[in-house]
């Protein structure tokens, strides 16, 4: 994605440039939640409510929306507003939702969090939140604290507050997610690193991608360094690996497309660098690797495990994983780690050597935030012999 970006002060009106596409960016559940709770309190305390609510998101960009809700209730000791999600030109089945917060005097001091009505609980572990939590995950947590004590210090009030999040309608929209699938049940996620929605036209990134391939290899580069996103950009930086010398080219899910993209140029090497959640789903060969398509990574870790020895308690607690990091440590537990990654390495780089047919040499670098580097595919490390 480019960076052309244009705000309008008068409302939200934030875009992105995607390509030849001009895209209208939207705001979180984690922005709502956060301004929901900041008018409630300011209800609270105040006895009225503001006419708009702002903020400055994580990302930097600032967010002024009406309430469309505000009430004190009965008892005079909560309130509650709520604010209604906008996901810009994103495909957000939480678009239009309204997201309300209720907020509540309470004995001691700070914000305490909590999710109520269509808010998901954890039930599996590995997530942002433990097990039991409310799924509201650590920066909308934080964007909450920070709304709700700002207001708290300006009104002199020194007390403890309560918030519960809820989205009505949220329990229903969520069956048709992938949520029940990573252990997240009874609601949506409140989710959000930038407090923005960045929508994603598909067209549009791949035209991208083949835009910087083709600055690339008309710059004279004959290799190549594909990966997903800031993970995998973050690594080759802590690694070293984008010292070497070669263009790196973020693909986002589309690596199938970028594989075929780099088919049309001269590139002799292509090394593909991506976390194990997105990287897992190369060893069943899937090529898109947005969660829509296919989520295949316990079903994938399972079936190696199981050719690598593995037990079925094993396999079953690898199928109840929800993230591909639980399963690493499952892994770890019953001694199988180095054999099942083995076996996933060598699966990955079938399915790239089947679907480059010979254009290019390619080989993948897997790794984990938690854990680093997890493997190297034996063409990946030829490749990176011959770069030293």
């Amino acid at each position: 994605m480019g960076a052309d970006t244009t705000l309008d002060e008068a409302a939200f009106s934030y875009y992105i440039r995607s390509g030849p596409v001009l895209l209208r960016c939207g705001y979180t559940t984690g922005t709502c939640a956060a301004l929901a709770a900041q008018g409630a309190v300011r209800l609270l305390l105040a006895g009225a409510p503001p006419k708009t609510v702002s903020l400055v998101t994580p990302k930097g960009i600032p967010v002024s929306v009406p309430l469309r809700e505000a009430v004190l209730l009965d008892d005079g000791q909560s309130a509650r507003c709520a604010v209604q999600k906008d996901g810009g030109d994103d495909p957000d089945a939480t678009d239009g939702l309204l997201v309300r917060a209720t907020v509540r005097r309470c004995e001691g001091g700070g914000v305490r969090i909590d999710g109520g009505e269509g808010v998901g609980r954890v039930t599996k572990p590995g997530l942002d939140q433990p097990v039991g939590a409310a799924a509201i995950n650590r920066v909308p947590r934080r964007m909450i604290q920070e709304q709700v004590r700002a207001v708290c210090h300006e009104l002199g009030y020194a007390g403890g507050v309560e918030v519960v999040v809820s989205i009505p309608g949220g329990a229903g929209i969520a069956e048709r997610t992938f949520n029940p699938a990573l252990g997240i049940t009874g609601g949506l996620s409140i989710l959000g690193t930038s407090g923005i929605v960045e929508p994603m036209s598909e067209q549009a990134i791949v035209d991208t991608v083949a835009v910087q391939q083709r600055q690339a290899a008309a710059a004279g580069a004959d290799a190549l360094i594909l990966t997903p996103g800031n993970y995998g950009k973050d690594f080759l930086r802590e690694s070293g690996l984008d010292r070497r010398g070669v263009p790196v080219v973020k693909c986002s899910n589309f690596i199938g497309d970028a594989l075929d993209i780099a088919a049309t140029h001269t590139f002799k090497q292509i090394l593909l660098v991506g976390h194990i959640g997105k990287l897992v789903k190369l060893a069943g060969g899937v090529m898109n690797t947005h969660s829509r398509y296919a989520d295949c990574r316990a079903e994938l870790f399972c079936a190696h495990a199981a050719l690598c020895g593995g037990d079925r308690e094993l396999c079953r607690k690898l199928m109840d994983s929800a993230t591909a990091d639980a399963c690493i440590a499952l892994l770890d537990g019953a001694g199988l780690r180095n054999a099942v990654m083995s076996s996933l390495l060598a699966a990955i780089q079938s399915h790239l050597e089947r679907r480059t047919a010979g254009a290019y040499e390619i080989g993948a670098v897997v790794f984990s935030n938690p854990y680093g580097l997890l493997g190297v595919t034996e063409k990946a490390k030829e490749i990176l012999e011959q770069w030293t």
